[in-house]
């Protein structure tokens, strides 16, 4: 497996890769990726199997200490120098689930977000995702302010 920030040549797949994994309510479109590839392409990290994606979290940097869904809409709200690396998501493919995929993505990011100084990483989940998150060393915060999706999520956050 080989893991790499992306390009703007992994356009499709990102957006396949998330449409697998997230119900259309709560997808971002190829549309909305392209936006986001344009300002933080270094904020998102990719695995692939071969030469197919199978696995990715992504994100931007932000000096906001609260995940919005503002941020989901509006990629230009990345600041490169920001305090907080934000998680948008965590996605594997189903026949690539139960293997420590998404794991070894998340501490790549947890890795990169301390060499370049940030004060942690914030995300949001499911209330049924909140224990793994937590074996990362995030803190669950309560529920989010987030109603992306019409779903309840709960904001969790990782400190250095």
């Amino acid at each position: 497996m080989e893991i790499r920030t992306a390009t703007l040549e992994d356009l499709n797949s990102i957006a396949a890769v998330e449409a697998e994994c997230f119900p259309a309510a709560e997808a971002a479109s190829a549309k909305d990726f392209a936006e986001r590839l344009k300002y933080y392409p270094d904020h998102f990290w990719l695995m692939f199997d071969g030469d197919r994606l199978v696995s990715f979290v992504d994100g931007f940097a932000t000096d906001e200490p609260d995940l919005t869904d503002e941020m989901y809409e509006k990629a230009s709200m990345h600041d490169e120098s920001g305090a907080w690396q934000m998680i948008f998501g965590v996605n594997t493919i189903p026949s690539y689930r139960r293997r420590g995929l998404a794991g070894e993505l998340i501490k790549r990011a947890i890795s990169d977000a301390r060499l370049q100084g940030r004060k942690g990483l914030v995300l949001t989940c499911k209330e049924e995702k909140i224990s793994y998150y937590a074996k990362f060393g995030f803190v669950n915060e309560g529920v989010s302010v987030s109603a992306h999706g019409d779903v309840v999520w709960y904001q969790m956050r990782l400190r250095f």
